[in-house]
């Protein structure tokens, strides 16, 4: 996501990180078969592991999940349910591929990572189309 807003020109307006809901990984950079399938794309990985904070609901306009069970985890942060309306599924954004979670591939081979990277561009084409037509870009959005 911070790749395309960057080609955007929209790095004054929106702001994308990203945070996991175990603490498997913190302070870690991304895994090595994600940033070389990221790379092959022209897509450089930045950053280092960090868990979901419940000031993310504060911080964030759109809480984005990966898969069912990051988004009930999520939720489960939001007992009273305030923030439910910023949660979505990342995929909900997707328009070329039809998973509705992004697959770990974690334990698999490279074309696991080469597939979740080639369904992420699409789902955060998607999403860069929502928010620069849903939000007004006068601020910065967070995401």
């Amino acid at each position: 996501m911070n790749h395309l807003i960057e080609q955007g020109s929209l790095t004054d307006s929106i702001i994308c990180d990203s945070a996991g809901t175990s603490s498997y990984h913190i302070g870690s950079p991304p895994d090595r078969r994600m940033t070389a399938a990221a790379s092959r794309r022209g897509i450089q990985l930045k950053g280092q592991a960090r868990q979901f904070q419940t000031s993310d609901f504060e911080n964030f306009d759109l809480i984005l999940a990966m898969d069912q069970d990051n988004y009930r985890d999520i939720l489960a942060l939001d007992p009273t349910g305030k923030y439910q309306d910023k949660v979505r599924m990342m995929c909900d954004f997707a328009t070329h591929h039809p998973e509705r979670e992004v697959p770990d591939p974690y334990y698999g081979g490279s074309d696991g990572f080469d597939r979740v990277i080639d369904l992420l561009v699409d789902a955060c084409e998607g999403l860069l189309q929502y928010v620069t037509t849903t939000y007004r870009l006068t601020g910065k959005k967070s995401v």
